[in-house]
Protein backbone atom coordinates (compact mmCIF):
# COMPACT_ATOMS: atom_id res chain seq x y z
CA UNK A 1 0.00 0.00 0.00
CA UNK A 2 1.33 3.40 -1.01
CA UNK A 3 1.95 5.93 1.78
CA UNK A 4 -0.16 9.06 1.51
CA UNK A 5 1.99 12.13 0.89
CA UNK A 6 1.15 15.11 3.06
CA UNK A 7 0.99 18.76 2.06
CA UNK A 8 3.99 19.41 4.29
CA UNK A 9 6.05 16.73 2.55
CA UNK A 10 5.19 18.13 -0.89
CA UNK A 11 6.14 21.65 0.13
CA UNK A 12 9.27 20.40 1.85
CA UNK A 13 10.42 18.64 -1.31
CA UNK A 14 9.78 21.74 -3.39
CA UNK A 15 11.61 23.96 -0.92
CA UNK A 16 14.62 21.61 -1.02
CA UNK A 17 14.57 21.59 -4.86
CA UNK A 18 14.50 25.38 -5.11
CA UNK A 19 17.19 25.77 -2.46
CA UNK A 20 19.48 23.28 -4.21
CA UNK A 21 18.86 24.79 -7.66
CA UNK A 22 20.03 28.11 -6.26
CA UNK A 23 22.91 26.56 -4.31
CA UNK A 24 21.62 28.01 -1.04
CA UNK A 25 22.35 26.21 2.22
CA UNK A 26 19.71 25.76 4.91
CA UNK A 27 21.68 28.13 7.12
CA UNK A 28 21.81 30.82 4.42
CA UNK A 29 18.12 30.39 3.64
CA UNK A 30 17.23 30.78 7.31
CA UNK A 31 19.32 33.94 7.56
CA UNK A 32 17.93 35.46 4.36
CA UNK A 33 14.33 34.66 5.37
CA UNK A 34 14.80 35.79 8.98
CA UNK A 35 13.70 32.41 10.29
CA UNK A 36 15.21 30.00 12.78
CA UNK A 37 17.20 27.24 11.11
CA UNK A 38 15.00 24.72 12.93
CA UNK A 39 11.96 26.05 11.02
CA UNK A 40 13.69 25.47 7.69
CA UNK A 41 14.56 21.93 8.75
CA UNK A 42 11.01 21.21 9.98
CA UNK A 43 9.50 22.54 6.75
CA UNK A 44 11.94 20.49 4.67
CA UNK A 45 10.89 17.33 6.51
CA UNK A 46 7.20 18.21 6.18
CA UNK A 47 6.74 18.45 9.94
CA UNK A 48 5.74 22.12 9.89
CA UNK A 49 3.54 23.96 7.42
CA UNK A 50 4.48 27.61 6.92
CA UNK A 51 1.96 30.42 7.11
CA UNK A 52 1.58 32.96 4.31
CA UNK A 53 4.11 35.41 5.76
CA UNK A 54 6.70 32.63 5.96
CA UNK A 55 6.02 31.61 2.36
CA UNK A 56 6.53 35.23 1.30
CA UNK A 57 9.81 35.36 3.25
CA UNK A 58 10.99 32.11 1.66
CA UNK A 59 10.15 33.35 -1.84
CA UNK A 60 12.05 36.59 -1.22
CA UNK A 61 15.01 34.70 0.25
CA UNK A 62 15.13 32.37 -2.76
CA UNK A 63 14.50 35.19 -5.27
CA UNK A 64 11.53 33.33 -6.70
CA UNK A 65 7.81 33.79 -7.10
CA UNK A 66 5.42 32.45 -4.48
CA UNK A 67 3.96 30.26 -7.19
CA UNK A 68 7.38 28.64 -7.66
CA UNK A 69 6.99 27.32 -4.12
CA UNK A 70 3.31 26.44 -4.28
CA UNK A 71 2.93 25.15 -7.84
CA UNK A 72 3.64 21.66 -6.54
CA UNK A 73 0.04 21.61 -5.27
CA UNK A 74 -1.31 22.08 -8.81
CA UNK A 75 -0.33 18.48 -9.55
CA UNK A 76 -2.46 16.86 -6.84
CA UNK A 77 -6.08 16.79 -5.77
CA UNK A 78 -6.26 19.33 -2.91
CA UNK A 79 -8.97 17.33 -1.16
CA UNK A 80 -6.57 14.39 -0.89
CA UNK A 81 -4.18 16.57 1.13
CA UNK A 82 -6.74 17.60 3.72
CA UNK A 83 -6.75 15.75 7.03
CA UNK A 84 -9.67 13.40 7.55
CA UNK A 85 -12.34 14.70 9.89
CA UNK A 86 -12.93 12.70 13.01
Amino acid sequence: MKKKVTAGELLGRRLRELRQERDVTKVALAERAGLPQSHISEMKRGVMLPNLLTILRLAAALSCKVTDLTSVFDEVNPAALLPKER
